[in-house]
């Protein structure tokens, strides 16, 4: 093709590789827990890490599709630290039923809950309910991590929220397997005990809600952690656990037995053909989407990388154009696509608009397009890259408020799955249209270049600056031109730093950074994650300006 001759796509392309490659690395040591040293205690005892127990409970030749991995990265330095939060969790299929798998890392802090680690846990749990998914747990966790307890413990999203929705989840019909294959100490002991079924592993698992150092001090009982509350203590004595077994593995086995024999359910019955690979290179967005996403683009071209056999329909094409709408399949799945245009466009009334900002007209047809797929009943799929909507005088008269409303009101009362993939920019109101995370996308995912923020970095950075000047003019300091530098650049530093995809899924904004070429494969997955949810009721968007 021409364009791999071109100069700015292999620049694309060099800078997109990088930045993935840059990604693999912060992962390889995120999947290491808390070290070599910890996984090699943990076999020692006899015990599998976290990522050896996903892998020998899903089926052979599937992938696990890994959620949130990179929650809490960079954070609780003071503490040490706390990879994935702590957590290792994700989509896997068991017996080829698709399952929400929720592991605790015992090498981390001895698989203590920091504050990332409930919001991810209650993230998991949205999903299963969502989705109506299967979920286990496999449990090995010392509970709440004490020095930050009030971080964790008393607001409504906090630990508590977790065995809520285990009883909303059971008396939603959703199956809740929990696997006690070490620590499950105080709150943390009703979990299990509020699944449908509970597994502990001989010498290992233990559940109670005070532990023996905390008995001694509270009735004066010297009393052992596996006579306290051990696997043959709650299988023999008390009936809280349901099966004990030997080994980790002969535990996992029975995991597989009980899901192999659940019973099928509805579905939701979104449309699916034979799935097609693109007829354009995959490959080929790598060199599309600049890795600073400064440079203009077709996103058109990206589309076709992404749907079967490179086919998309594109709605209204002539109208609202810096909105791409239209219908394709990603892996059989009919969906229907609205993504930010990055190109430059002209209008019906040949004047340019900029790409990556939303116009009056764009707003309208995305919000048309999205009652349409409602009715039609197909999931959409929203590809992020945007930097707000249209500013100025003659958009303020135009009514582009009103036309935002419209699309907002429209995203928001969607009953159909939404994915949204943030492919570049996702800025202020633009994020918000696009389904971002406040607007309940089954599933949110970035690319590394991906950038959100309430404004780009150098407009939001002049604007402080201009605050932080004139508070210090008040106050009767002299600023010079090389003050005003240094505080720019440190408040770009520090602005571009908040702005990153990895502040993002840290903090769990998304749930996950991806690998641009595999936004196929976990847009199929969501899809038939989604397609176990029967629609309820029709979209009813209430009262629209129009």
């Amino acid at each position: 093709m021409a364009k791999k001759q071109n100069l700015e796509f292999n620049k694309n392309e060099d800078g997109m590789k990088l930045a993935v490659s840059d990604m693999k690395k912060k992962l390889a040591i995120i999947e290491k827990g808390g070290g070599d040293k910890a996984i090699a205690k943990q076999h020692e005892k006899g015990k599998l890490s976290p990522r050896e127990r996903i892998a020998y409970l899903i089926d052979k030749n599937s992938e696990f599709t890994e959620l949130m991995a990179f929650a809490g990265y960079g954070m609780y330095e003071e503490h040490g630290g706390c990879p994935a939060g702590g957590t290792v969790a994700g989509l896997g299929y068991i017996k080829g039923r698709q399952c929400v798998i929720v592991a605790n890392d015992q090498t981390v802090k001895a698989g203590a809950w920091f504050p990332i680690t409930g919001k991810k846990n209650l993230r998991l749990q949205e999903i299963a309910m969502e989705n109506r998914l299967p979920i286990i747990y496999l449990v090995d966790s010392a509970g709440v991590y004490l020095p930050m307890q009030d971080e964790i413990f008393p607001d409504k999203e906090h630990f508590g929220r977790i065995f809520r929705n285990n009883a909303r989840m059971s008396s939603m019909g959703i199956t809740q397997i929990a696997a006690v294959m070490g620590s499950c100490v105080a709150g943390g002991a009703y979990l299990p005990i509020m699944s449908d079924e509970t597994l502990m592993v001989e010498e290992h698992g233990s559940i109670f809600l005070a532990g023996p150092f905390l008995a001694k001090a509270a009735i004066g009982e010297n009393v052992d952690i596996q006579t306290l509350g051990g696997a043959v203590t709650h299988t023999e004595i008390s009936g809280i656990a349901d099966y004990k077994f030997k080994t980790e593995k002969e535990c996992l086995d029975q995991i597989k037995r009980i899901i192999s024999k659940l019973g099928s359910t509805d579905k939701a019955g979104f449309d699916r053909a034979k799935p097609l690979p693109p007829i354009s290179d995959m490959n080929d967005i790598y060199g599309l989407v600049s890795p600073d996403n400064s440079k203009q683009y077709d996103m058109v071209e990206v589309i076709k990388c992404l749907v079967d056999d490179s086919e998309f329909d594109e709605f209204k094409k002539d109208y609202g154009k810096t909105i791409v709408c239209g219908y394709g399949r990603v892996e059989g799945w009919a969906v229907g696509i609205v993504a930010n245009q990055r190109k430059l466009v002209k209008n019906a009334k040949n004047e340019m608009q900029l790409g990556g900002v939303i116009y009056n007209d764009s707003a309208d047809k995305a919000a048309r397009f999205i009652m349409n797929c409602n009715q039609k009943k197909i999931p959409l799929v929203f590809l992020q890259d945007v930097t707000g909507f249209m500013v100025g005088s003659r958009s303020e008269h135009s009514g582009i408020i009103k036309d935002g409303a419209k699309l907002v009101n429209a995203v928001s009362n969607s009953v159909v799955p939404k994915i949204t993939i943030i492919v570049g920019n996702s800025y202020g109101a633009g994020n918000y249209a696009m389904c971002g995370k406040a607007y309940d996308p089954r599933f949110i995912y970035a690319w590394p270049n991906g950038k959100i923020a309430v404004m780009g970095g150098e407009q939001a950075a002049k604007t402080l600056l201009q605050i932080q000047v004139a508070a210090l003019k008040r106050k009767g300091q002299e600023i010079t031109a090389e003050d005003e530098k240094k505080m720019l650049d440190d408040i770009m530093a520090k602005y571009a730093e908040q702005t990153t995809a990895y502040y993002a899924a840290s903090r769990l904004w998304v749930d996950a950074i991806i690998e641009p070429i595999h936004t196929r494969k976990v847009i199929a997955e969501g899809i038939a994650a989604a397609n176990n949810a029967p629609i309820e009721k029709p979209m009813n968007v209430g009262v629209m300006q129009v």
